[in-house]
């Protein structure tokens, strides 16, 4: 295999944590708006469940319709994702994001022995997120939500933008090898038939024997910890 596509944030940067404090947030004020007395609040849990990995959209249709809220007007799905992206924005910009230390290293041997690198993202941030984070020397190629809406492709658990990630690269996916923090996105790795997948847990608890049973190859805590001793 001669190409990595790599997820950005919980792979390679730590703006999962950013992500999954600015849906709780966008959440639970609409679930408090909505029931004020006695709503149950978004957990980290939910985040993994229904949000981790996909599109913004398709988060906010999963995560309500677990709660039984089907009866929620398209502009006001688009205002919760709209309003989780302007916390995570303003987040970002205060206070910028650091690169795991673990991937940059990882990023470096992966470069120095010639593995071409691009990243595929559900996030439409992921030029400011590589750019904060010192990133984006390494990536010939990103795939993100903003690329994925302008073609009308499905978001993960999908394969559409890991297979458009390939195909950008001149590769087949059985040339490639995916990275992923997220089921969601170790589900369209299968389903695209890579040659590899690679799953980082970043959260403990079920999380690695999830994602094996979601078809991982393997499962590691960091990316050094694919390096040679």
């Amino acid at each position: 295999m001669t190409v990595a596509l790599f997820d950005l944030d919980g792979v390679l940067t730590s703006t999962a944590v950013l992500h999954r404090n600015a849906w709780k947030q966008a959440f639970d004020a609409f679930l408090s708006e909505r029931d004020p007395e006695g709503f149950d609040e978004f957990t980290e849990q939910d985040y993994l469940d229904y949000v981790d990995g996909r599109r913004r959209e398709d988060g906010v249709r999963a995560f309500l319709h677990s709660r039984q809220i089907d009866d929620v007007p398209a502009e006001t799905l688009a205002a919760i994702g709209e309003g989780k992206n302007d916390l995570f924005t303003a987040t970002l910009e205060r206070d910028g994001v650091d690169p795991y230390p673990g991937s940059v290293r990882y990023l470096k041997a992966a470069q120095q022995a010639g593995l071409r690198i691009a990243v595929v993202t559900s996030s439409k941030n992921g030029a400011a997120v590589l750019d904060a984070a010192d990133l984006s020397e390494y990536v010939e190629v990103r795939v993100d939500g903003l690329e994925t809406a302008s073609r009308g492709l499905p978001g993960k658990p999908a394969p559409d933008s890991f297979l458009l990630g390939a195909e950008l690269m001149g590769v087949t996916p059985a040339g490639a090898v995916v990275f992923e923090d997220a089921i969601s996105g170790v589900e369209a790795a299968v389903a695209g038939k890579f040659g590899y997948v690679v799953a980082i847990d970043r959260v403990g608890g079920g999380q690695a024997d999830a994602m094996r049973a979601a078809g991982a190859d393997v499962v590691v805590n960091d990316l050094d910890e694919l390096l040679p001793a």
